[in-house]
């Protein structure tokens, strides 16, 4: 149905639940989504920090947090959908939706999205760090992070569990595209 047509109701009829018990854990459906999405990015922030601390090359580093996103993902195929698909939901929900939690939502949707800032400032700091160590030629870091991370949550959108690839086997491949493609060369990808 997509997030716009589907109810309360028919999110608590998929779950088992009433709409009732469903209601007393979340006020809307907007709140619930962006219950889903923050816990989704709190434990994608909780599993990259540890990657930013290690003393290792950048090109390990941005190895293992591409590693370890595309693992949440495909762990939670879910939670990638929801980051690809739902996520502009949280800027057009409707105020009136909302009544008189207006202000607590969009305090909680701002933080969110200082978050998801934050979580792309991580992998936009290792390629920069790249670049200045001459692991990575010159790239736009910016651009970079969100094709990496924008593939990355896509991967939830495709990704079959017990299919023909593994998670573990999708990352490897989603990693070695990525680092093959700006890792040092003498020329530029793309010529001016």
């Amino acid at each position: 149905n997509g997030y716009e047509a589907t109810t309360m109701k028919d999110i608590a009829a998929r779950v088992n639940l009433t709409a009732a018990s469903l209601y007393h854990h979340f006020r809307n459906k907007d709140f619930l989504l962006l219950a889903v999405l923050e816990k989704g990015l709190e434990q994608a922030i909780q599993q990259i920090e540890p990657i930013m601390q290690q003393d290792i090359a950048s090109a390990e580093k941005l190895k293992e947090m591409i590693h370890t996103h595309v693992g949440g993902v495909t762990d939670n195929p879910a939670y990638g959908t929801a980051m690809v698909f739902e996520i502009k939901a949280l800027l057009n929900a409707s105020s009136a939706e909302r009544g008189n939690d207006q202000d607590e939502y969009i305090e909680r949707r701002d933080a969110f999205f200082a978050q998801r800032d934050y979580f792309e400032a991580l992998f936009r700091q290792v390629i920069k760090e790249g670049i200045a160590s001459s692991e990575f030629r010159e790239v736009d870091a910016g651009i970079v992070t969100k094709a990496i991370l924008g593939a990355n949550n896509w991967v939830g959108v495709w990704f079959k569990p017990g299919g023909r690839l593994a998670g573990k086997q999708i990352a490897d491949i989603m990693a070695d595209t990525f680092l093959t493609s700006f890792q040092f060369t003498t020329e530029p990808a793309i010529k001016s």
